[in-house]
């Protein structure tokens, strides 16, 4: 679905190139996250990929095709939702997704519905400027889906909402993936990415010096350790055991016989570990892949 090969851009006037040797796939149907600190050039390659920023080098393709020979037809196929709302604010949510919806040449869903997904039905005939800052966002999602994408770009998809909201969005990321949409999209929220997305990729440096399955990620990064909360006279306290020989570790074996032990867990790094070492750490190490 998205092919990066050798991508480079600079700013005019910047001391360094924002991407540099750049390079990507995404796969039909799925969810790939994009991942990195701020200014590492996240928004540049989104910018890229959505035809704003032509003069680059190297390969960039969607749908096989390279992104310069797609013209006007590539927002046809594509739909964008960054955090910045871009709705008219004095129209209604109904009247706005009406007017998107005149601007393409192909049917589009009914503005009803999408709006639907994003449960602004109850507020389609107000005014978006009287929307908060989530209910706007989400009027973006759904003017983004209006025309049935294949391929979605999502910039903080869930930004000022509240924990509902939220997951009701991650909700509809992961039904548009079982409808065999591809999902590209940037984050801070750790949790979220590691929730949502098959695979991630951690920019730093112009470059991915990382990329996998957040499961693999997060034990490859992890200590291969398992924690034991055991109780004893009412306290609880924590024992480290490694997971090799945990069959036949005395200590482990003696736990389990006194019926002390209340909770097991494997010691996998979070997916923000997994940051932090890919972004500092790992700055200048070579490319490693995890695969599913």
């Amino acid at each position: 679905m998205i092919h990066v090969e050798n991508l480079r851009f600079s700013y005019p006037g910047a001391r360094a190139p924002t991407l540099e040797a750049l390079d990507f796939d995404v796969r039909p149907g799925e969810v790939y996250g994009l991942l990195g600190p701020s200014g590492a050039g996240k928004s540049t390659t989104q910018r890229i990929l959505m035809g704003l920023e032509p003069h680059f080098g190297g390969t960039v393709e969607l749908f096989g095709e390279p992104i310069g020979a797609l013209g006007r037809k590539l927002y046809e196929r594509i739909g964008v939702s960054f955090e910045l709302p871009a709705v008219y604010l004095r129209l209604t949510a109904l009247e706005n997704l009406r007017l998107f919806a005149a601007l393409y040449d192909l049917p589009t869903r009914d503005p009803r519905e999408v709006l639907g997904w994003v449960d602004l039905l109850d507020a389609a005939d107000q005014r978006v400027d009287q929307f908060s800052k989530g209910m706007k966002l989400r009027l973006n999602l759904a003017r983004a889906l209006l025309h049935d994408p294949e391929l979605v770009l999502l910039d903080e998809p869930t930004s000022g909402q509240d924990p509902t909201r939220a997951r009701a969005t991650r909700e509809l990321v992961n039904r548009l993936r079982a409808e065999g949409r591809t999902i590209f999209l940037t984050t801070h929220n750790m949790s979220e990415a590691a929730e949502i997305c098959d695979r991630v990729g951690f920019l730093t440096r112009g470059s991915i010096p990382v990329t996998g399955t957040p499961g693999e990620l997060m034990r490859r990064y992890g200590k291969r350790q398992l924690d034991v909360a055991a109780s004893t006279d009412g306290r609880i306290a924590h024992h480290e055991f490694p997971m090799e020989g945990i069959g036949a570790n005395p200590e482990f074996i003696a736990l389990l016989k006194a019926g002390q032990i209340v909770s097991l867990h494997t010691l996998e790094a979070t997916l923000e570990d997994v940051f932090i070492a890919a972004t500092c750490s790992l700055r200048t190490a070579t490319t490693v892949h995890c695969s599913p």
